[in-house]
């Protein structure tokens, strides 16, 4: 067992990170830069945290797996359960989703409290220390390597290994480059996306047969999404926003005026039925997805590791952040298991293994709204007529649904859509759909 780790970071990527380093380092040392609260709230250092956030079922299962009982203890905490078929009403291309099981659960509750839970767990841990109110300033070492890092009252801090988790604005590629070490190339896509946030008090029939909401746009008609997910308090946390926004709902008439705009009036309705709980919103812009690639070093500067955002940052519409970081501090355990000391290397090339497949789901669904640009992904063209019909079958065939539903999440993988049988039915069944044949059960 090495001697320590310093992550660099307090998140969700972090955390998951400290916990998977823990077995394998005898002293973890966390270091945020934001005061880190005692109670659930929202954080400097996550300015999108009082946006709603989806736990991919995936992203459950992994931090089931890295804390035993994590899910049930999230929902004691105010948490609520649903099935993304019977429990989701989702509306996109025109038409709701039919209700429908599709085996596949999340829990929905706001960012605050997912990341306070966790962050409670990896405090108990031997071994870690979470440190607040301290900022990293540099990375020591050479060229040789990283050996640890710099605060900003000058303390320097020796380390076997440096984990990056500090997010999209990460400035390690900065501290590497002072120390004459290779930095990665980057893609960017550049999204434009804007949404604002309200929370409205939550009681029963509030939402007739649906416990959660959202409403896609049909490009390139639309743009504005809406979103609406019962939080702990009993409380609706609900969102408006879209891409390539340049002015999204400012105050309460405008956010209400948007929700009403929206392509299926569930929002509105439910927004007619519910009282703000102040007249407090928040707007976060995103501009764009970020992808660092350090799978394509040749030699990837030891004694240092990103994570999380700090390689690659999506659309957060489609709430894939978390599942990633925790699906890649499973694969950094793995490396270090298998290589030791040498793990960067393998290490980034499972991490874009983890990465791929919902980076060209949100690339992908990016590139249908005019304005976006950047890279395309390779095949994209194929793909999108592909997920087009996937979509299309997915309104009247369940088991299209069920099963899309859980490469969405990450739980399998997308290989299991390119089978024969399935592609066939695929097809068939989006032909059918475009005849304005009704759900099939």
């Amino acid at each position: 067992m090495d001697r320590r780790v310093v992550v660099i970071g307090a998140g969700m990527a972090g955390l998951a990170a400290a916990r998977v380093l823990s077995e394998r380092f005898e002293q973890v040392v966390v270091l945020d830069r934001d005061e880190l609260p005692d109670e659930p709230a929202p954080r400097r250092g996550v300015p999108q945290g009082s946006q709603p956030h989806i736990l991919l079922a995936g992203g459950m299962r992994t931090f089931n797996e890295l804390f035993p009982g994590f899910e049930d203890e999230l929902i004691a905490a105010g948490g609520t359960r649903f099935d993304t078929g019977l429990g989701l009403c989702s509306y996109r291309m025109g038409r709701r989703w039919p209700s429908a099981p599709t085996g596949v659960s999340l829990v929905a509750a706001t960012r605050p409290l997912i990341e306070s839970i966790v962050r409670a767990r990896v405090a108990a841990l031997p071994g870690v220390k979470i440190r607040d109110r301290v900022a990293v300033s540099a990375l020591t070492g050479s060229a040789a390597g990283v050996t640890g890092v710099t605060l900003d009252d000058g303390e320097t801090m020796e380390a076997d290994l440096v984990v990056d988790c500090t997010g999209r604005g990460a400035r390690s590629d900065r501290w590497l480059t002072a120390l004459g070490l290779a930095t990665p190339a980057q893609v960017e896509v550049k999204v434009g996306v804007a949404y604002t946030s309200r929370l409205y008090r939550r009681g029963p029939g509030d939402l007739p047969d649906w416990s959660a909401l959202f409403v896609l746009p049909t490009p390139p008609g639309e743009s504005l999404s809406g979103l609406a997910i019962p939080v702990e308090g009993d409380r609706w946390l609900t969102a408006i926003g879209g891409w390539h926004v340049t002015e999204p709902p400012a105050d309460a008439e405008a956010f209400e005026r948007h929700a009403r705009g929206l392509p299926d009036p569930i929002m509105g309705e439910l927004l007619d039925r519910v009282e703000p709980i102040s007249d407090d919103l928040v707007t976060t812009r995103f501009p764009a997805s970020r992808r660092r690639l350090f799978e394509d070093l040749t030699d990837p500067p030891s004694g240092y590791v990103a994570l999380g955002d700090a390689i690659c940052s999506f659309n957060p519409i489609y709430g894939q952040g978390m599942t990633c970081a925790a699906q890649s501090a499973i694969a950094l355990g793995r490396a270090l298991d298998q290589h030791g000391k040498r793990a960067a290397r393998p290490y980034y090339t499972a991490v874009a293994a983890v990465v791929d497949v919902p980076w060209s789901f949100a690339v992908g669904g990016d590139f249908s709204f005019p304005g976006t640009t950047g890279p395309r992904p390779r095949g994209f063209a194929l793909r999108r007529w592909f997920s087009r019909r996937i979509a299309l079958a997915s309104q009247i065939d369940s088991g299209v649904n069920a099963a899309f539903a859980r490469v969405q999440h990450l739980i399998d993988p997308p290989a299991v859509l390119t089978r024969p049988a399935f592609v066939l039915r695929v097809l068939r069944m989006a032909r059918k759909r475009k005849r304005g044949s009704g759900p099939v059960r």
